[in-house]
């Protein structure tokens, strides 16, 4: 049983920075890619950034990209999500998912495992 849980959310106001933590109970961590998505209010959930199974490679929604940086440590069972520079737009519950696929697919039915979510809101 794959179980993902999400933390780090909050209120936060436009340029602010905010880390989201999810931690991961599997037993093979180091074989599932990692991901972040989100989903604003009205709105379809998004890819935001994902990191391959090793760590040594990420990519990023074009929305995020510059702002956002994704790690982990698969010692800890751990994924993070370094948000700076935040904006209105990017107010959304954050999702944690995992894939034994590659972390470049984007489409959220290509993640199998999601956590409950956290709550960002960055007031403008």
């Amino acid at each position: 049983q794959v179980q993902l849980v999400e933390s780090g959310g909050g209120l936060v106001q436009a340029g602010d920075s905010l880390r989201l933590s999810c931690v991961a109970s599997i037993r093979t961590f180091s074989s599932y890619a990692m991901g972040w998505f989100r989903q604003a209010p009205g709105k379809e959930r998004e890819f935001v950034a994902a990191i391959s199974r090793s760590g040594s490679s990420t990519t990023f929604a074009d929305s995020v990209k510059g702002r956002f940086t994704v790690s982990r440590d698969n010692a800890k069972n751990m994924v993070y999500l370094q948000m700076n520079n935040l904006n209105a737009e990017d107010t959304a519950v954050y999702y944690c998912a995992a894939s034994s696929g590659s972390y470049l697919l984007r489409r959220s039915a290509n993640w199998a495992y999601w956590g409950q979510g956290t709550q960002v809101t960055v007031s403008s």
